[in-house]
């Protein structure tokens, strides 16, 4: 044998090392500031609306508020929102003047922590930072095999937060779907409220059905954080609160609720979803207007109960198919409708919230990938705080898939990273590398410590998604999309517990019928 051959079988098991040492490397998760992608990435790089389309706006919801008022205040809220100078006309609708507007506007809290039981998923709502995650109040589970819908469970509702726990481009957890195994409407409260909570350490959004329950909740609340004084050091749970019936009606057992929840220290979703040609005005435009006027009105009535209290400026109109009259949830109208919406919370300043990630579609198909990809990237670009039913909604909500949240996660990561954008420094537009590869170098860049040093914080790849060329693909098997999300959705339900401490579990078990395990 030549020394020429000798030489050569130890360069080539150097290299493979260094290659195995590589992938090593790669396969170690990113600290946190690496990371491709990670909640609160800055958006906004999408604006629809006009400076002033966004003007108009705001005097027209402005006009709305102090002409037309909202009618339907429960009796507190009237005192409140009179004693802060809002006036009740002879026909029982209250009207807002501009400056009392303008007045709570000013001291409406900006900048605000949702806090999370493990602080390192706290949400900081500021600026364009954008949070994706789930919301609803599904009734049905979407089963993509057997294509059936049945109706859904605490336990299904358990099961959902697990996952999100585990799927990193998921960053809070709301309330996605309806407990139908329980019949009593307090019970079920209660078991919403802990299979959330149960389930992540992410922040939770949670409603309640009854003014009456929230007491009870809160108690369950205490035993969670550990006592009423460690609740309002790191309120972890916000209640997303229909306060409006669209048109301009205030709801008055939500209001009643979101007066108790507020003087407890929870944060509240203020959340305004008329439906764009039947409890709302068909224009887009106008449909804003509407939103955005409901939910000045819940800014004074916030402000009123305590300054600068916690909230999110929930403008979160739905779109209407006009041939029939049902949602349109996934539309292109319903992506304009959350960036025009995202574009006016950025002109208040306040922390803001819509939907995005709907789809009209009963199964996790072609067309629920369109719908979700477009709304929840223009969300995100437009800089949406919180983007809501983000992932997992069917059948314009009325269906949830854990298949589809397992796949959304995936999609979320594009998003991201398409909020990220493209980073120009002088590092990333030097041409050092340029020189290293074209003058005598190996004419590509597939090996070069820059490319190896960026694969990973550069880019984002799919944990789901399919990327084999058509070879590697049939070698395979053949792999189906949807075969792999429930392969991924099996291997974390199997290995997620309850995240709520053993004692603690068995406390609240003990205290109150809990129908999941």
């Amino acid at each position: 044998m030549s020394d020429e051959a000798l030489n050569c079988e130890p360069r080539r098991a150097a290299r493979a090392g260094g290659r195995e040492a590589r992938r090593a490397a790669r396969a170690a998760p990113l600290a946190e500031n690496l990371r491709p992608v990670r909640a609160g990435m800055a958006g906004g790089q999408y604006k629809p609306l006009t400076d002033a389309g966004i003007a108009q706006i705001h005097a027209s919801a402005l006009d709305a508020l102090e002409q037309i008022g909202l009618s339907q205040a429960p009796q507190s809220g009237v005192e409140l929102l009179t004693g802060a100078g809002a006036i009740q006309g002879d026909d029982g609708r209250i009207r807002f003047p501009r400056a009392l507007v303008e007045d709570m506007l000013a001291v409406a809290a900006r900048g605000i922590t949702l806090h999370a039981r493990d602080p390192k998923f706290d949400l900081h709502l500021e600026g364009t930072r954008v949070h994706y995650g789930t919301a609803g109040a599904a009734v049905h589970i979407v089963d993509p095999v057997t294509l059936d819908y049945r109706e859904s469970t605490a336990q299904d509702l358990y099961d959902a937060a697990r996952l999100v726990e585990n799927l990193d481009n998921i960053h809070f957890f709301q309330r996605a779907m309806v407990c139908r195994d329980v019949v009593d409407n307090k019970e079920m409260d209660l078991n919403t409220l802990y299979a959330c909570l149960a389930g992540t350490r992410k922040h939770v959004g949670t409603s309640f059905s009854d003014p009456s329950h929230v007491a009870d909740c809160f108690d369950m609340l205490y035993t969670v954080a550990g006592g009423e004084e460690k609740w309002l050091e790191r309120p972890f749970v916000s209640n997303s609160n229909c306060f409006v019936v669209p048109p301009m009606k205030f709801a008055e057992e939500s209001c009643i609720t979101m007066e108790d929840c507020i003087r407890r220290g929870m944060p509240m979703l203020l959340l305004s979803a008329g439906q764009a040609g039947a409890t709302a005005p068909a224009p887009i435009a106008l449909t804003i207007v509407q939103a955005v006027a409901e939910c000045l009105a819940g800014v004074v009535y916030v402000n009123a109960i305590r300054k600068g209290a916690p909230a999110i400026f929930g403008t979160w109109p739905f779109v209407s198919d006009l041939r029939t009259g049902a949602m349109s949830g996934g539309s292109a109208e319903q992506a304009l409708l959350t960036a025009g919406c995202a574009q006016m919370h950025r002109f208040y300043d306040l922390p803001g919230g819509a939907a995005s990630g709907i789809s009209d579609s009963k199964l996790p198909d072609m067309q629920a990938g369109w719908e979700q990809g477009i709304t929840n990237a223009l969300a995100g670009l437009a800089g949406l705080n919180m983007c809501y039913e983000a992932v997992g909604m069917h059948a314009s909500l009325l269906g949830f898939c854990m298949e589809s949240l397992v796949l959304g996660d995936d999609l979320l990561g594009q998003a991201m990273r398409l909020v990220r954008g493209i980073d120009v420094t002088p590092d990333s537009t030097s041409i050092q590398a340029m020189k290293e590869v074209c003058m005598g170098g190996p004419g590509h860049y597939l090996g070069s410590d820059q490319t190896l040093s960026l694969m990973q914080t550069e880019y984002i790849y799919p944990a789901v998604g399919n990327r084999m060329s058509p070879k590697e693909w049939n070698e395979a098997g053949k792999p189906l999309l949807l075969d792999t999300a429930i392969a991924r959705k099996n291997d974390i339900l199997s290995k997620a517990g309850n995240v709520i401490d053993p004692e603690i579990d068995r406390a609240i078990r003990k205290a109150y019928n809990i129908y999941f395990r």
